[in-house]
């Protein structure tokens, strides 16, 4: 394997990081952002260290790993947020029709 080999496929894990960081930023809403960030961080942190000895790909790795962390941090809050409105409204479940259900967790989230 030739050393330009070796670097461009360094290179490739920063782009990837970068790829899962922002893809698991704008997934993050609906759970799986956390997983793609979670492996995007995993691969930041390798192309970071790698960039760190060729000097190749440090800008998409810190990228990769900013952006991973991030995703991570809004997947888990959305998730602590879902638990909190699913506990608080668990009572609403089974209305009669929407707009029982809007008042039912309405006058749960207001306390009247």
């Amino acid at each position: 394997m030739s050393p330009n080999h070796t670097a461009s496929t360094r290179n490739g894990l920063a782009g990837a990081a970068m790829v899962l960081g922002v893809t698991g930023l704008s997934t993050s809403v609906v759970f799986i952002g956390g997983l793609f960030g979670g492996i995007g961080l995993i691969l930041g942190i390798v192309a970071l260290t790698t960039a760190k000895r060729t000097g190749i790909g440090r800008g998409k790795a810190l990228t990769g790993v900013v952006t991973s962390a991030i995703a991570i941090v809004v997947s888990v809050l959305v998730a602590v947020v879902f638990v909190w409105y699913a506990n608080k409204t668990q009572e609403c479940y089974r209305p009669d029709s929407f707009q029982q259900y809007t008042q039912c967790v309405h006058q749960q989230l207001t306390g009247n």
